[in-house]
């Protein structure tokens, strides 16, 4: 499991976990697609739109391992904000390819991409 040294280990003055320190003994956790629904609470926007900017300083447009990311952080933005890179993805991978869905990234979370914007 590839650690991604730099990356934030939680959203700064919570208990939002954004990485894990070591393989799961019992079985890697699967990445499955999870609904955002309007009512959730703030605290857990913050945390998604802080997770998605961690993702976009750290690996920007370019395909990332998922390695040490938190599986249950990265299900709230897979299927949508981030996405599989490769047909034969494996939920379970440690080693396996996701990439940031960029327009729908921008879309979800303006507030992550205002500073880049330029123009």
């Amino acid at each position: 499991m590839i650690k991604h040294r730099g990356f934030p280990g939680r959203l700064p003055g919570t208990d939002f976990q954004f990485i894990i320190r070591r393989p799961n003994p019992r079985g890697v956790t699967e990445i499955t697609r999870r609904e955002r629904y309007r009512d959730r609470k703030p605290a857990d926007r913050r945390a998604d739109a802080g997770f998605m900017k961690a993702l976009w300083d750290h690996f920007g447009d370019q395909p990332f391992e998922r390695g040490n990311l938190d599986a249950g952080r990265l299900s709230w933005l897979f299927g949508r904000e981030v996405v599989a890179v490769e047909e034969s993805f494996d939920p379970k991978d440690y080693e396996a390819l996701l990439q940031i869905n960029e327009s729908v990234a921008r879309a979800s979370f303006p507030e992550v991409f205002e500073e880049d914007d330029w123009g």
